[in-house]
Order: structure tokens, then sequence, then C-alpha cells
């Protein structure tokens, strides 16, 4: 009968400890900005340059070129900020693992001798005690029925902690492949406008010669030999800061490859072709953005752990009941493992913490905890709206920037080759052909720093958009 009585109460609080979870079952709360119409629409800027494709997870590889995509793929290998963000992984993994064993039986083995004598006078005894030697040892099983659910909602923040770590990983690598892809960009424009400033430089001796030979004809003054001379040094004023920027670049790429700069990849430096977008920019629509973009997600999954930690608090309200059972030998070793040293010990065991007030400020800060993630996650989704619609705004108004002035650098190279035509001729003066040039020359520059300038604008969209850690 008693063992009936035992079976029914156990499978009495097995069946409670099923059901009972105190604290608020969390899902996204419909008030969230996440929700919201206008954060799950299209974009409304960049519509020139952009379609509601859905963006590819390897986005680099829009611009069809084998290097970008070998670069990242090391960077993906190698980078230390990804090495840390992984060990923080790993780590992450066994905290969780930890938080799961919360649900286990706890077994704890001990065992212990000592000879030993008690005091006399502690006994009021004024007869030396006889000495022994005694020992103990047991094994104690204890299992927490988590009637309230307190371990399951401490495990499902661990959890959810666990998946904001997995999108902090992510977000590492969508900036390290932005981060490359940037460097690399920075490296083949800046290799372009050394073309273009080597070649201007190029046009202006050979118009410097034409110079010599007509003021050794008597077909110009003198002094715009030291005109032309002085326009060639302007030009070769710009080559050290444009070689320093590509170096630059290029010790970039090395250390996000893991490596020392000195340790740059020299064949990189013959990169003079700026990276070309042959398709307008895939970008989906806001709600896709949302959902990919690692930022948001760990934002979302710190707002599901404050959420379970109201339920961690709740469950101190109510009694933390645990059955256990143990089993061992105490006594003198001279009776070891006797019918007289053996124990043993089966039961539930109580525990209830009757300071009301201090676990409902516990609960209260949780409540105001949830409500900071809230607005935390909202501020995410703000942001990242106003990164992707930014980031769409200026690309479209770079991109249309370009095409004027390569238009008007088209122009201005027809102007300058009739130009030099006719003062070959000498139907023009030299400072009309000068001029002509210079113009030329600045609208050739002027397109080269708008293709870096699209460059940077499409790399910062493919960023706020939030591809590449797939």
């Amino acid at each position: 009968m008693v063992s009936m009585r035992v079976m029914c109460v156990a499978a009495l609080c097995v069946t409670m400890a099923a059901c009972a979870e105190v604290g608020p079952d969390y899902k996204v709360p419909q008030q969230a900005l996440v929700n919201a119409p206008a954060a799950n629409g299209a974009f409304v800027s960049g519509t020139s340059a952009a379609t509601n494709d859905p963006l590819p997870d390897h986005w680099w590889r829009l611009y069809d070129d084998p290097v970008l995509n070998q670069l990242i793929e090391m960077a993906f290998a190698s980078n230390v900020d990804l090495r840390a963000a992984q060990a923080n992984l790993e780590r992450s993994d066994a905290l969780l693992a930890a938080a799961r064993t919360a649900r286990e039986p706890d077994v704890v083995a001990d065992a212990s001798t000592d000879y030993t004598q008690q005091s006399a006078e502690a006994v009021l005894s004024h007869v030396q005690p006889p000495r022994h030697e005694i020992y103990n040892m047991g094994i104690t099983i204890s299992y927490d029925l988590d009637l309230f659910g307190g371990i399951r909602r401490g495990i499902e923040a661990a959890n959810a902690d666990h998946e904001a770590v997995i999108a902090a990983r992510d977000l590492v690598r969508v900036n390290v492949a932005a981060q490359t892809a940037r460097a690399y960009s920075d490296l083949c424009n800046a290799g372009n406008q050394l073309e273009i400033v080597q070649e201007q430089i190029a046009v202006q001796q050979r118009h410097l010669a034409l110079t010599r030979e007509m003021i050794a004809h008597g077909r110009a003054p003198s002094f715009t030999q030291d005109r032309d001379q002085g326009a060639i040094e302007n030009s070769r004023a710009q080559l050290a800061p444009l070689q320093a920027r590509k170096l630059n670049a290029a010790f970039r790429l090395a250390t996000l490859m893991g490596q020392p700069p000195e340790q740059y990849d020299k064949s990189l430096l013959a990169c003079h072709t700026p990276l070309e977008l042959k398709t307008l920019i895939p970008t989906g629509d806001g709600r896709a953005m949302l959902s990919r973009r690692p930022d948001v997600r760990a934002a979302e999954r710190q707002l599901a752990a404050a959420t379970a930690q109201i339920g961690v608090q709740t469950a101190a309200l109510y009694p933390d009941i645990k059955i256990g059972a143990s089993i061992g030998s105490t006594g003198a070793a001279a009776s070891f493992f006797t019918p007289l040293t053996n124990r043993f010990a089966v039961g539930p065991m109580v525990s209830w913490d009757l300071h009301r007030n201090a676990i409902r400020d516990r609960i209260e800060a949780a409540h105001a905890q949830s409500r900071v993630s809230l607005a935390h996650f909202d501020s995410t989704v703000l942001n990242a709206l106003r990164e992707t619609e930014t980031s769409l705004d200026n690309y479209a108004a770079a991109l249309d920037r370009l095409q004027r002035l390569d238009s008007a650098r088209i122009a201005a190279r027809s102007v300058n080759a009739r130009t030099d035509e006719l003062w070959r001729g000498g139907k023009v003066s030299g400072l009309e052909a000068l001029d002509a040039q210079r113009t030329w020359l600045a609208a050739e520059s002027a397109v080269a720093t708008a293709q870096a300038d699209v460059n940077n604008d499409q790399i910062s969209t493919f960023l706020a958009l939030g591809g590449g850690w797939q």
C-alpha cells in the first residue's frame, strides 16, 4: 500500500513538472517594429539602381572576379576576428550544455577516513575518551522536479543567448566579407587612378615636346615650356598619394587574412581595373533584409532570453522540490560495511525562499530588462532600415553621377582631340589647346574617382543588406 502511495505521488509530481511553467511564453511582441508593414515592404530608395530580386548568399560573386572570390574565402579561413568569434561560440556551446545538465539527476559520491578522539571536556567528562579510526562513504542522488519550470526557463534563456552568440559570429563574417571587398576595391581603384595619371603625364610630355619644337621654330613664346612643365609636375604630385593608398589597401588585405602587413601579396598591386557590377543590385524587401541581418537576429534572441529570465525569477516564488536517495556506510573502521554502519535514505527535499519582497523585486527587474531588450530590438530594426535606405540612396546618386561624368569625359576627349589637331595646324593658340587638355584630363580623373565612390557605395549597400554569413 505504501509503495502504491509513493508511486501515485511520484506520478503526480512528474505530471505537474511536465505541465507547470511560470512566466510568459516567448513570441515576438506584436507591437515590435519588426512587424510593422512599413518595415516589411519594398525599399523606397535607389529604385533606379536596384531590383527586388533576392540577394544571393555570396553577393561578391556578382562582380565575377576570381581574385576577389579567393580573397574573401581566404579571409573567412584565417581572419583573427572570426577566430575569436568562433572560439566565443564554442564557449557558448559549453555554457549551454552546462545549463542543460540541470535537468539531469545530481549524483555526488564522497569518502573520508579519520583517526580521531573526542574532547572529554566537550561532553563534560573527566575521562579521556577512546581513540577510533572512523570512516564515511556514500552516494547521494537527487533530481529536481522543476515543478514550476524555473530550470526549463533557464535553459530557454541560455539557448536564446547561445543563438545570439551565433548571430554575433555571423555579423563578424558579414563585416569581414565587406572589409575584404572594400580593401580590394580600393587597391584596384587606386591602380586605375594611377594608370590614368600616368597616361596624363605621357600626354603632357608629348605636348611639352611639341611645345619645345614650336618654340624652336618661333611659333610659340618660350614661357609656354615652363607652363607645360608645371602641368606635368602637378600630375606627378598625384602619384605618391595614390601609390600609398594602393599599398595601404594591400596591407589591409594581409591583416584581414591574419598575416602581418609585410607579408602582403605583391601580385595584387598589378590590379588596375575597378570592380564592375553588371546588374542592378538585388535587394529583396525589408522583411527579407531584417530576417537576414545578424544584428537584428541577435537583438531578437536577446529579447527572447530576457523574457525567459522572467520565468526564472518567477519560479523562485514557489517551492523547489527534489526527490533524492542516498546509500553509504559510516562508523568505525573495525565495523566497515556491517549492518551497524550501513545507512540509506529516500525521500523528497523541499526548499522555499520566503523572502517574497526580494523575489518580487527581481521579477520586476526582469520585466524591466525585457522592456530594455524590446527597445534595443526596435532600435536595431530602425538602424537596419535606415542604413539600407541610406546606402541605396547614396549608391543611386553615385551611379547617376558616374554616368554623367562619363558623358562629360567623352565630350572632353572629343574636344581635346579636335583642339589638339587645330593647334598642330596653327589654327588655335597653345593656351586654348592646353585648356582643352586640362578639361579632358580633369574629366578622366573625375570619372576614376566617381568609379571608386560607386564601388564603395555598392559594398556599403551589400553590407547593409546583411548578406555573406550563410
